[in-house]
C-alpha cells in the first residue's frame, strides 16, 4: 500500500503524541527515492552535500544553485516524505528581502515544501517570521552551525558551560516564537537538549543531541558506511562503501580476466 503523504500538522502532532520523528539526508534522485521507500518522515536536502557529494571540506562553498539543483533531484524521488532543503551560507544572512528571494527559488524552482536556516541572529529570526508570513515553513537550527566552523573553531560540541547552554536555549526560544515548525538541535549536550524540548511547544529534532528530542536525523552517508569517517554519534548501520569497494574490484577481476562478459550463446 502505497504511504500517504506527510504533512506538516502530522510531524507537529507527532510531539503531542510522542511519536518520535525520523529525519535523513538526501542529496539525489536514488537516495531520495530509497529513504522514501525506507518510510523516512523528512528528508533534508542538507548543504552537508557539499563534503558528502561535492568533495569541499566544508558546506560554505555551496551555492544556491547547487542546492536548488540536488533538490530537484531529491523531489523527484519523493513520493511521500516532507522534503526540506537548506539554504545555503550567505543567502540568507543579508536581510529578510535576501532570504526571502532564496527560498522562494527553492520552493518554486524545486518544489520544497520547507526550508532550513542556521542560527538565531536577529536577521535570522526576522526572516524566519518573514518567511512563515510568507507561506514558507521554516525549520530552524541551534548548537552547532557548520557554517560557522571557522568561527567555532571545528565542529565541536556547543553548549557545554551554563552561559553558552542559555544562550542556545534563548536562541531556541526565539525561533519558536518567529515561527519556526521545529528545530534541529546539533551537538549539544543531552541535558540541554531536553531542556529545550521540554520547554518548546514545537518538535525538536537532535543530531548529536542525546534520546531526548522529538526526532532524530542523520547523515544518511555516516549511517551507510559511505564517509570517510563518521561523527561519533552516528551509528554505522551498514558498510555499504566496503561492501561497494569488493562489488567494484570483483568487476574489474572479472573483466581483466574476460570471465565478463560470458560467451554468447
Amino acid at each position: 500500500m502505497a504511504r500517504r503523504p506527510v504533512t506538516l500538522p502530522q510531524l507537529q502532532q507527532k510531539k503531542q503524541h510522542g511519536d518520535p520523528i525520523t529525519m535523513l539526508t538526501a542529496w539525489d534522485y536514488l537516495w531520495a527515492r530509497l529513504l522514501d521507500a525506507a518510510g523516512v518522515d523528512v528528508i533534508l536536502v542538507g548543504d552537508s552535500l557539499g563534503m558528502v557529494a561535492l568533495g569541499y571540506s566544508t558546506t560554505l562553498p555551496v551555492t544556491l544553485e547547487q542546492m536548488i539543483h540536488h533538490a530537484r533531484a531529491v523531489r523527484r524521488g519523493v513520493t511521500a516524505s516532507f522534503v526540506v532543503c537548506d539554504l545555503p551560507f550567505l543567502s540568507y544572512h543579508e536581510s529578510p528581502e535576501q532570504a526571502l528571494r532564496s527560498a522562494g527559488q527553492l520552493v518554486k524552482e524545486a518544489e520544497v515544501q520547507a526550508v532550513k536556516m542556521e542560527g538565531a541572529s536577529p536577521v535570522v529570526c526576522a526572516a524566519t517570521q518573514r518567511l512563515v508570513e510568507a507561506g514558507i515553513p521554516v525549520l530552524g537550527h541551534v548548537g552547532l552551525l557548520p557554517q560557522r566552523v571557522h568561527q567555532l573553531g571545528g565542529l565541536r560540541q556547543q553548549g557545554k558551560t551554563e552561559q553558552a547552554a542559555e544562550a542556545i536555549l534563548a536562541d531556541a526560544i526565539a525561533l519558536a516564537q518567529a515561527g519556526a515548525f521545529a528545530l534541529i538541535l546539533e551537538h549539544i549536550p543531552s541535558e540541554l537538549a531536553q531542556r529545550i524540548t521540554a520547554k518548546l511547544e514545537i518538535p525538536t529534532i537532535g543530531i548529536g543531541a542525546g534520546p531526548h528530542c522529538d526526532g532524530q536525523v542523520l547523515v544518511t552517508a555516516d549511517v551507510l558506511g559511505l564517509t570517510p569517517q563518521a561523527p561519533p554519534f552516528a551509528p554505522v548501520y551498514a558498510d555499504l562503501g566496503t561492501q561497494a569497494i569488493a562489488a567494484l574490484q570483483q568487476y574489474c577481476h572479472d573483466v581483466r580476466s574476460r570471465i565478463y562478459p560470458p560467451p554468447q550463446p
